[in-house]
């Protein structure tokens, strides 16, 4: 390909501009009759084919237009690639072949050398402020962006799960031709970028599809959001299926994340559309999609997924870190030490055992057959900060030294790490849950925020409750703007270096050698210290002693290069028999002479 080169998705629905002419498609099968409506002009009649209303009239890029239906109401196409004002007005006709790419030849990074960084695109500045500082991310060590969900969603502020048009970024963040010029910086920058896509369901405001398409929906199965989207419909597989191929043919990002998949009641097309996506990319083009699943199924990842976010791994190390053990921490309070054993071993910790925050329901299936690099492992990230009350980040729950502890053990393990957004220099910037919806549903919200922490003791009173921030408030989106890195901050420019000389050792030594690596076991050596080693690719051994408790425990380690030690001297006390408290040690060596660590505690569990 060449400089210039054009990049377009032929949608089979939505607007497809050829010249001055435009053809209009949408599914709408409990409607008579569809007209397109451009401009605010007369309504033009559309011809219903094979299933789907058709017309095709002359229409440049840039028109406004919206469907009507034959009760006169007027509908945003739910296939618009942009919105002229918000959801509920005026779909834009766009030609995706205008913007002239700077890399068209940019084939991607292999998904051993990713190094995820989770980012809000409001929270940034929209897409020419992410584009602005992805110099810093690249100088950091990160090798991915991945951008919560763009599509269209209701007022100005949203984390982003709203959406109600898939194929349309929002326009509170910039113009598509801003979103494509920020994947290009990106590449530039030999960074790749994904984005977080959701299928599981429509946000509450701005859904036109039931008026025109309710067969989009089941009526016999309620998700958390709604009635679930029916996938065992033809048609709104495609739809999907077109989406996530759009994101990564048209926009050309290269990779996506797929929000809570476990609410999809047709999981085949989740392999069947991944499936899809393999035979479409360009040969040779890497594209990496990722998984979240509540239910640790493993399957996926043994075709065409490359990995899932190990929520297990997550809480697991937030109940060593914080001492939490409410909620779904209640599943990892007991043994945590050696649960965490079992997830750097095997990746999943419940492999269809009984958990007991879901009334003693098994999850999950067996997964230490899968690479080390089939998950992807945090401290944080925006749902398991922004969903507590008050968006607090574990840098004020938890010791700094455990917190360093912890990130050398997460960015120096086989596992494929996340940094969320200010992590790197360990901000205190609360994320919070905020929308900008109309005041009835606003209200709503507010109040179902409150009532979803009232069974928590803290907030058993209304005047407790009354403190939760409404997540209607201009203030508390502005609350959840990271502060900026402050070079006079010593705390700030000791995390900061941490996070720069972890993810340079990831880089240099790790990564490389991450295919086929396996584990070679683990086991808990104390009751919040673990021991984990892998045979990386190359045949060297990677082994990694992490204490997150405040007492020693005792440990053996025989001599072997040091690669790493979160506090100085850790490794020479190790080497005499004690691991010492809120420390992480790291070693690499050949397979032949590989390190050997026991200690006083068994295996995983």
């Amino acid at each position: 390909m060449t400089m210039g080169a054009e990049f377009a998705r032929q949608l089979p629905f939505g607007a497809t501009v050829t010249g001055d002419r435009t053809t209009f498609r949408l599914w709408a099968p409990a409607q008579q009759e569809v007209a397109v409506v451009i401009d605010g002009g007369s309504p033009v009649a559309m011809e219903l084919k094979d299933g789907v209303f058709e017309t095709t009239v002359p229409c440049a890029a840039g028109a406004r237009y919206q469907f009507r239906l034959a009760d006169g109401l007027l509908v945003p196409d739910p296939a618009s690639r942009a919105q002229a004002d918000d959801i509920h007005g005026p779909s834009v006709v766009v030609d995706p072949r205008a913007y002239r790419w700077r890399n068209p030849g940019w084939i991607g990074r292999p998904w051993r050398e990713t190094v995820l960084y989770e980012l809000h695109p409001g929270a940034f500045g929209g897409f020419r402020g992410i584009a602005g500082r992805l110099g810093d991310l690249a100088a950091l060590g990160v090798t991915a962006v991945e951008l919560m969900p763009i599509a269209d969603f209701p007022g100005k502020h949203n984390w982003g799960y709203d959406g109600v048009l898939p194929f349309a970024p929002d326009a509170a963040y910039g113009t598509p031709d801003d979103l494509k010029s920020l994947v290009d910086r990106a590449h530039d920058l030999n960074l790749t970028i994904f984005l977080d896509v959701v299928y599981n369901h429509f946000g509450p405001d701005g859904n036109y599809l039931g008026a025109y398409a309710p067969d989009f929906f089941r009526s016999d199965i309620k998700t958390p959001w709604g009635p679930a989207i029916d996938f065992r419909r033809p048609e709104v597989r495609r739809f999907f299926t077109e989406n996530a191929l759009y994101w990564l043919m048209e926009y050309r990002f290269d990779g996506l994340r797929f929000d809570a998949v476990h609410a999809i009641s047709e999981p085949d097309w989740l392999d069947e559309m991944a499936a899809e996506v393999r035979r479409t990319v360009e040969p040779g083009r890497q594209v990496h999609l990722v998984l979240e699943h509540d239910g640790n199924v493993a399957s996926h990842l043994a075709g065409d997924f490359d990995a899932q976010w190990n929520d297990d791994g997550h809480h697991v190390l937030h109940v060593l870190l914080a001492g939490e053990n409410g909620g779904y921490y209640a599943d990892y309070a007991d043994r945590p030490a050696e649960r965490l054993a079992r997830c750097l071993a095997e990746g999943f910790i419940y492999q269809g055992e009984p958990s007991a925050h879901r009334g003693g329901e098994p999850r999950g299936t067996p997964s230490k057959d899968l690479p080390p690099t089939a998950f992807v492992l945090f401290l944080q990230n925006h749902d398991q900060i922004g969903n507590r009350a008050f968006g607090e980040r574990i840098t004020l729950l938890a010791d700094a030294e455990a917190v360093e502890a912890a990130v050398a053990l997460q960015l120096l393990a086989p596992q494929i790490p996340l940094i969320f957004m200010g992590e790197e220099w360990g901000s205190k910037t609360p994320f919070l849950y905020f929308t900008d919806h109309n005041p009835e549903l606003a209200e709503a919200v507010r109040r179902g925020r409150r009532e979803e922490f009232a069974s928590f003791a803290a907030f058993s009173d209304p005047a407790a409750q009354a403190r939760i921030p409404d997540p209607n408030a201009e203030e508390t989106f502005q609350r959840s703007i990271p502060e900026p890195f402050d070079p006079d901050d010593e705390a700030d420019v000791r995390r900061l270096k941490l996070y720069r000389r972890l993810l340079a050792i990831r880089h240099d030594t790790i990564a490389p050698h991450l295919d086929g690596a396996r584990s070679l076991g683990a086991s808990a050596i104390g009751e919040a210290a673990v021991v984990a080693r892998w045979q990386l690719g190359n045949g060297t051994v990677l082994t990694i002693a992490a204490n997150l408790g405040r007492e020693a425990v005792a440990a053996k380690a025989e001599s072997a290069p040091l690669l790493f030690e979160s506090r100085d001297g850790a490794g020479a006390a190790l080497a005499e028999g004690r691991l010492p408290p809120l420390t992480t040690i790291a070693f690499i060596a050949e397979g032949a002479s590989a390190e050997s660590i026991a200690g006083d505690a068994g295996g995983a569990p």
